[in-house]
C-alpha cells in the first residue's frame, strides 16, 4: 500500500500489544540471517554503523538514524557488509493490533511505499531516547513492565505518525556528526560529571549507553577532540585541584580516592603531567 506524502494520517485505534524487543550488532563474524516474514509488525531502529538490507528483493542501504518499519508478510533480510567502517547496531520492537485510518488491520503506512525513515535532529534524539528507556525498562524487570514498554512503543508510534511517516532530508557528507551522536556526547558527559569519583570503566559507561565501547570512544573523540576516558582524567583532575586550592585538609591519599583513585603514587603522576606542580605544590601555592 502506497500512501502519498503530505497526507494526514489519522489514528482509529492505538492500543497496541507490545511483543517483544531486542538489541543487537551485526558485525563480521555473525551468522546470516535467514530471509523471512512474520505476522507481527516490527520496526528497527539503527543506533550506529552501516549497512544494508533486502526487503522484498529490493536492497536497501541503512546507516545511523534510519527507522526501518516492516509490515505484515514483507520479506526481510538483514546483510552482513564486511567493508563497512562500523557495523550496525540495531533496535528491534516487535507489535500488533494497530489500526489507522484507510489502511488495513496492523499496518503502518509510509510515503511512496518506501519501508525507511531517514531521521535526523529532534527526531532522530527522541527515538533514540525512547529505545534507550526501552532497553533500560526491560532489564530491571520490575512491576508493571509491560505497561511501562508499551507506553514507550505508543510514543514511538505516535512520533512516526506525526511525522505523517515522511522522510526526513539526510544530511550530506557526514560522518559521525548527527544530532544523536551529539546526544550521545552529552549524555557521556553527564554520566562522567556524576561518577567521576566512582571506579568506572569505557565499558561501563558503553554499557550505561546501551551502546559498544568502541562506537562511543570513536564518536566522543570525533565530536570533543578527546576519548571518554581522557575527558573522566581531565574531571577528575579539575576536581582535585579544586580541593586542594579551597583549603582541604585531608591528605592526597584522601584527595586522591575522593576523585577515583586509590593510588595516590598514580594519582599524583597524572596531576604533575597535568598542571607542571605536584598536589602538595598546588595546595602550599594557594
Amino acid at each position: 500500500m502506497e500512501v502519498q506524502q503530505n497526507t494526514a494520517i489519522s489514528i482509529e485505534e492505538m492500543d497496541p500489544t507490545f511483543l517483544f524487543i531486542w538489541k543487537g550488532t551485526r558485525g563480521k563474524n555473525c551468522g546470516k540471517p535467514e530471509y523471512h516474514s512474520h505476522e507481527h509488525l516490527e520496526m528497527a531502529y539503527i543506533l550506529s554503523g552501516e549497512g544494508k538490507y533486502r526487503i522484498e528483493n529490493k536492497i536497501y542501504d541503512i546507516r545511523e538514524g534510519d527507522l526501518l518499519i516492516i509490515n505484515p508478510g514483507v520479506r526481510h533480510q538483514a546483510l552482513i557488509c564486511p567493508e563497512a567502517d562500523v557495523p550496525t547496531t540495531e533496535f528491534f520492537v516487535g507489535f500488533s493490533d494497530i489500526q489507522i485510518t484507510g489502511c488495513p488491520a496492523n499496518y503502518m503506512p509510509l510515503p511512496e511505499g518506501e519501508c525507511i525513515l531517514h531521521t535526523a535532529g529532534e527526531l532522530s534524539q527522541r527515538l533514540f531516547k525512547i529505545c534507550s528507556s526501552m532497553e533500560a525498562e526491560n532489564a530491571v524487570r520490575r512491576q508493571g513492565r509491560y505497561f511501562m514498554l508499551k507506553s514507550y512503543l505508543i510514543q514511538l508510534l505516535l512520533l512516526v505518525i506525526r511525522e505523517q511517516c515522511e522522510p526526513m532530508e539526510r544530511p550530506k557528507g557526514c560522518a559521525f556528526e548527527s544530532a544523536n551522536k551529539k546526544y550521545v556526547v552529552e549524555q557521556i558527559i553527564d554520566y562522567i560529571e556524576d561518577h567521576y569519583s566512582e571506579k568506572i570503566s569505557l565499558d561501563q559507561i558503553a554499557e550505561n549507553m546501551y551502546l559498544s565501547s568502541f562506537y562511543i570512544s570513536r564518536i566522543f573523540k570525533s565530536e570533543t577532540g578527546n576519548t571518554p576516558i581522557r575527558h573522566l582524567i581531565n574531571i577528575r583532575l579539575e576536581k582535585a585541584r579544586e580541593l586542594l586550592e579551597n583549603g582541604y585538609q585531608g591528605s592526597i591519599q584522601e584527595v586522591a580516592s575522593i576523585v577515583g583513585y586509590d593510588d595516590a603514587y598514580h594519582f599524583s603522576k597524572l596531576f604533575k603531567k597535568r598542571y607542571g606542580i605536584s598536589p602538595s605544590q598546588a595546595r602550599r601555592s594557594s
